[in-house]
């Protein structure tokens, strides 16, 4: 996935005022539900609601596109704020908001790691780095501060012994993406995050060893999820449910469907759509990396987040409740 779905660290802790206008294209007090969600797409990526509706899953619910985004968190802020139906976040993300008082809720896992996609922490193939203890004094370049690739990070430092001021002398740095594996070569970094089309294209060149990778720290995993506002989701629970369980479907599609057949279908739904965007990065797919079937949410997704950010000072645990993240009642093969 784009990286930038991970980043929440400018999130902006706007008041409850904003957050709460919850507007939408639903009637309330028992009006026809909406059958249009309106939506932000990702330049040069073809999302799963977007496959769903393309595949049939979506009845007679349909999207509309009113731009792109820049980024998870402001996807999930304009959810919260009524200017779209619905938006995507990675998982501490969605937390975050949700604290700061946003009326929000989880109701589908959209994106993951497994063994097929998943972000890893490269090195030069002869560096020395060998041990979690000789990153101490090291830069490790990533998309952004204070998300998934620091969360990861700081996992792997700790489950090896590291104690809290070793891993404060373990420096990450932010450097855009596309400029990484040129930082690790060149020495600028001695450690590189990449995932997707940039880890194939620098796997390819070789020269990087992986020294580990969110895989490998936590197994297959759920790490972002779509949001709706509880207002929408109680003016429209049967567009919702609809909505859900078509990516659902397409989630199961994507999982079973032979990797050619999914990258050809992303391909021509990206260029029907005529947005004069390049496919090339569709080409090096492999997998959604969503754990659980059709997308359904379970605890630890969340609480993993809830667990980091309270650590580091940014909430505290009482701001949320996980019976308040997310729900499965609208995912038909959630079961």
């Amino acid at each position: 996935m784009i990286s930038t779905r991970r980043n929440f660290l400018g999130l902006t802790l706007f008041g409850l005022a904003a957050a709460t206008v919850g507007c939408s294209t639903a009637g309330a007090g028992g009006g026809a539900e909406t059958k249009t969600l309106r939506y932000q797409g990702w330049a040069g990526d073809v999302s799963l609601p977007e496959l769903a509706a393309d595949l049939g899953y979506l009845g007679d619910v349909t999207l509309e596109w009113v731009g792109n985004t820049t980024s998870g968190p402001q996807d999930i802020q304009s959810a919260a704020t009524g200017q779209v139906d619905f938006g995507g976040a990675f998982n501490g993300a969605v937390v975050k908001l949700k604290a700061a008082g946003a009326p929000i809720k989880s109701v589908i896992g959209y994106y993951g790691s497994d063994e097929a996609a998943y972000s890893g922490f490269y090195v030069l193939a002869d560096s020395p780095i060998k041990t979690a203890r000789d990153l101490i004094g090291k830069k490790v370049g990533m998309n952004t501060l204070g998300a998934h690739h620091e969360a990861m990070l700081g996992i792997y430092l700790k489950r090896n012994g590291l104690s809290p001021d070793e891993i404060k002398k373990v420096e990450p740095i932010a450097v855009p993406p596309v400029n990484i594996e040129q930082s690790v070569r060149q020495g600028q970094i001695e450690v590189g995050v990449l995932g997707g089309i940039l880890r194939d294209k620098a796997s390819e060149k070789g020269g990087l060893r992986k020294l580990f990778s969110d895989f490998d720290l936590l197994g297959a995993f759920t790490a972002g999820t779509y949001v709706f506002t509880e207002k929408f989701l109680r003016d429209n629970p049967n567009t919702v449910r609809t909505f859900v369980s078509g990516v659902a479907q397409a989630i199961e599609w994507s999982r079973t469907t032979p990797r050619e057949q999914v990258v050809a279908r992303k391909v021509d739904i990206l260029t029907k759509r005529g947005r004069n965007e390049d496919p090339a990065a569709l080409r090096y797919w492999r997998s959604t990396g969503v754990a659980e079937k059709g997308g359904r949410i379970v605890d630890k997704e969340l609480s993993l987040w809830v667990d980091w950010l309270a650590e580091r000072g940014e909430i505290t645990k009482d701001q949320v409740e996980l019976s308040d993240l997310y729900t499965n009642e609208f995912n038909g093969l959630a079961a």
